[in-house]
């Protein structure tokens, strides 16, 4: 039970940190942020210091309001990955994992189908290495045809 109180503590300082960044480098007052998300100020405040727990329905639309992509800012915090949620939030890598986790639940199920089963977790990182490989050579080939268009030219 203790663990469990210790994760969850951890996963709020750590939605803490995030959304402070996000509020912090937003284009808008604190307060109209607040307001926007149906907050009071000093709620937000709360928030943004982790004395106050918030859930995934509330810190995904305090996201929204500061401009940042929420199911990528969330997925990559919540598993770690608090840098690069940070770095990311407001950039087309952003967008590009928002969209991402989007579509992939139902590509794997239309895809694998009945075979979903047969996924083994320890896959994974292979997999996601090799889905990596895959988009930079695809950024690569799309570089290389437009140098091509640009010398033929």
């Amino acid at each position: 039970m203790e663990h469990a109180a210790t994760a969850i503590r951890q996963a709020n300082d750590c939605l803490a940190r995030t959304l402070t960044f996000a509020v912090e480098g937003a284009d808008k007052p604190r307060h109209q942020i607040a307001r926007e998300v149906g907050m009071h100020r000093e709620t937000l405040l709360r928030v943004m210091r982790g004395e106050r727990p918030i859930g995934v329905d509330e810190a995904a639309r305090i996201l929204d309001s500061c401009g940042a992509y929420p199911r990528a800012t969330l997925v990559l915090a919540l598993t770690g990955q608090e840098d690069l949620a940070c770095e990311w939030m407001r950039c087309a890598m952003g967008e590009f994992l928002e969209q991402f986790f989007e579509a992939l639940p139902g590509q794997l199920e239309r895809t694998l189908g009945q075979r979903i089963g047969d996924l083994s977790p320890r896959w994974a990182k292979g997999t996601s290495q090799l889905v990596a490989r895959m988009l930079a050579k695809h950024i690569d080939d799309f570089a290389d045809r437009d140098i091509a268009l640009a010398l033929a030219r």
